[in-house]
C-alpha cells in the first residue's frame, strides 16, 4: 500500500509552513489564518461549529480564538437566544486581512494543481473528500473518548 496519508501530511505541513511565514507580518501565527478565514466566511459561527469545521480540539481552538480576539481580528458576542454560546465575528481588522488570506489560498491551490487537467482536479477533489469522510468517522469516535482497535 502506498503512503497516501504521509503525502497528504507533507503537503499540509508544507502549505501550513508557507502560510505561517507569509502571515507572520500580519501578526497571524500557527494556523490562526485558518480561523480568521472560516469566521469571515461564517460570521456568527459558534466555537463548537468552528472546531468541527477545521478539525481541532477544544483547547487548541480556545487558545487561537483568545489570541485572535486579543489581537483585534475577531470579536465574541453573546448569543441572545442562548447565553452559553458566544458567536464569533470578524472585526474590521479581520475583514481587511481576509482578501490576502483568500488570495494566498488561491495561489497555493494553483501551484499545487498546476499541470492538472480539470478532470484530474475534480477526481483528486472527490477522492480527498472520500478520504476526509472516512477519517471524520474516526475523529468523531476518538473525540468522544473512545479508543480505536488497531
Amino acid at each position: 500500500m502506498t503512503n497516501i496519508l504521509r503525502e497528504i501530511g507533507m503537503i499540509a505541513r508544507a502549505l501550513d509552513s508557507i502560510s505561517n511565514i507569509e502571515f507572520k507580518e500580519h501578526n497571524l501565527t500557527k494556523g490562526q489564518y485558518l480561523y480568521v478565514m472560516r469566521i469571515c466566511e461564517n460570521p456568527g459561527i459558534i466555537q463548537e461549529q468552528l472546531i468541527n469545521m477545521i478539525k481541532v480540539d477544544r483547547s487548541t481552538a480556545t487558545r487561537a480564538i483568545q489570541k485572535l480576539e486579543m489581537n483585534g481580528f475577531i470579536e465574541k458576542q453573546i448569543d441572545p437566544k442562548n447565553k452559553k454560546n458566544k458567536r464569533l465575528f470578524p472585526t474590521p481588522k479581520g475583514e481587511s486581512i481576509y482578501p490576502f488570506i483568500k488570495s494566498e489560498n488561491t495561489h497555493s491551490s494553483q501551484i499545487a494543481l498546476q499541470d492538472f487537467s480539470e478532470d484530474e482536479k475534480e477526481m483528486a477533489f472527490n477522492l480527498l473528500q472520500r478520504i476526509r469522510n472516512n477519517v471524520e468517522k474516526d475523529w468523531e469516535f476518538v473525540k468522544k473518548g473512545n479508543k480505536r482497535n488497531y
